[in-house]
């Protein structure tokens, strides 16, 4: 089971703490429009600054390609930061040298700096060792906080790890902890939910999950990948054809494994997408040659919803239908609002993520009554599917030092 080091076990006192965040936030006109990421790093960096440490916060922002570009500075983000603190947060220019070495000495117990966009230097990117080791002079340990960023192995997530003692911050000690919780060792029985449009970005995570979990739910477009595997005639819904074979193995892993598969019974189709069309219920079995599969129908909403019933662990990645169009978000919404309850209740440890997946527990009003909801888009997937995340492992204590 994948443990971590964490920063309640480390003595930061007077000590210079390299943080890596997760500042790449939603800007406009100049400023920051949303500072929900500046907000999940709050935390960790209150309770370093209230230890006495000094705070030396990184973090990328955008794609400049190892180029300065002044319009992805970090530089807008100093002041929203310190109204959340309610502490002064200075700013450094220069991410790595003498001039970014000294900022950091010149930090008294409990000071917060931000260092520039780390991709403005190429080595980021590159997890190049004579970046890394020059981002192990700005500080004496370093924390990671950033797990949307922990799929990437970079300077700053990565490389820095090597000559610094490395800790989890509090931000991805919760992620870890739920995501921990609900795959590697979860209250049983555990179902998950997953959809999307294509089978095609989720083989990994399938090939996965049906070894993890003892009932896999596929809806969307995916679903009729594996419909279509079966014999089953899909129409001209989106479907690819050319896995059939890989979704045949998937679903003979699942029976190996014992891992209960469920596809939609019932569906709802259409000749045309655009919002609002002029629909059909039918079951999975008699899809029209013109028309489409947009959504799943209320059978396989009332059988999934009995399904989440039974379960004690939910984990679930993306919607189970058309949900951006009309009507074709019902069964993504209503399948939602029932595990939601079902959390709420207590009665369920319901664990979320995926851009498209939290969109759509927005979208039904419920996000804030699951167990726990990942923002973390590509870091959250990858540990999913099983991969060791370079982020993750060097906080682990699985990374040696340079001597």
């Amino acid at each position: 089971m994948t443990t971590i080091r964490r920063i309640q076990d480390a003595d930061v006192a007077g000590k210079r703490v390299l943080v890596r965040v997760d500042f790449n936030v939603p800007m406009k006109d100049g400023q920051v429009s949303d500072a929900t990421r500046l907000e999940a790093a709050i935390p960790t960096i209150e309770y370093l600054t209230e230890k006495g440490a000094k705070v030396v916060l990184l973090a990328h922002f955008g794609r400049p390609k190892g180029a300065v570009v002044p319009e992805m500075s970090l530089e807008p983000v100093c002041q929203p930061l310190a109204d959340l603190l309610g502490e002064a947060v200075y700013f450094s220019t220069v991410v790595t040298g003498p001039d970014a070495v000294s900022a950091t000495m010149d930090l008294a117990a409990g000071e917060v700096l931000l260092m520039e966009n780390t991709r403005f230097d190429a080595g980021e990117e590159k997890n190049d060792p004579a970046f890394a080791a020059a981002l192990a002079e700005l500080g004496d340990l370093y924390v990671n906080d950033a797990f949307s960023a922990a799929h990437r192995a970079h300077g700053s997530t990565e490389g820095v790890t090597h000559h610094l003692p490395s800790y989890a911050g509090l931000a991805l000690q919760r992620e870890m902890d739920h995501l921990v919780a609900a795959l590697e060792s979860p209250k049983r029985p555990v179902i998950a939910l997953v959809g999307g449009a294509k089978v095609s970005t989720k083989i990994e995570l399938l090939q996965n999950l049906v070894k993890k979990v003892d009932t896999l739910f596929v809806g969307g477009g995916m679903a009729n990948t594996l419909l279509y595997a079966q014999g089953i005639k899909v129409g001209v819904s989106l479907c690819e054809r050319d896995l059939v074979d890989t979704a045949r193995a998937i679903l003979a892993v699942a029976e190996q494994s014992g891992c209960k598969i469920m596809l939609p019974s019932d569906v709802v189709l259409a000749k045309e997408f655009k919002p609002n069309p002029e629909t059909r219920l039918a079951a999975t079995s008699e899809v029209g040659e013109d028309e489409m599969i947009l959504d799943c129908g209320p059978a396989t909403v009332v059988a999934l919803g009995q399904a989440i019933d039974k379960a004690a662990t939910l984990i679930w990645n993306g919607p189970l239908g058309a949900f951006e169009t009309p009507p074709f978000d019902t069964a993504t919404v209503e399948t939602a609002r029932h595990a939601a309850r079902a959390s709420a209740e207590g009665e369920l440890i319901a664990v979320a993520g995926g851009g498209d997946t939290v969109a759509a527990l927005n979208q039904a009003g419920v996000a804030g009554d699951f167990t726990f909801i990942s923002t973390a888009g590509g870091a959250f997937l990858e540990w999913m599917e099983g991969k060791t995340l370079p982020g993750v492992a060097a906080v682990s204590g699985e990374v040696e030092l340079v001597a």
